[in-house]
């Protein structure tokens, strides 16, 4: 496997947690705009995306593979928890 090769199949190992992370922030910020008045699109589609990465790179640690329905549900839900974070975290 050629070097551009290894950087397509990270990037679209990738690609799902960072487009699920855009799409969370931006119906987060849609649904609860004054909750999430004074966080930014960006600041929240970033840990998302983040988080999201991390839950992908755990599934495919616990399950060997990619592409399993529940490693995408521990993606979602990696997706989901920094965004709750940063919007609801008790004390705000």
């Amino acid at each position: 496997m050629s070097p551009l090769d290894a950087l397509w199949h990270l990037l679209n190992f990738l690609a799902p947690a960072w487009a699920v992370a855009a799409l969370v922030a931006a119906l987060a910020k849609l649904l609860w705009r004054q909750e999430l008045k004074g966080q930014a699109w960006r600041r929240l589609a970033l840990w998302g995306g983040i988080g999201g990465s991390l839950g992908l790179i755990a599934a495919l640690a616990l399950f060997g593979r990619d592409g399993k329905m529940a490693g995408y549900g521990l993606m979602i839900g990696a997706v989901a928890l920094p965004q709750w974070w940063l919007a609801f975290r008790p004390g705000r």
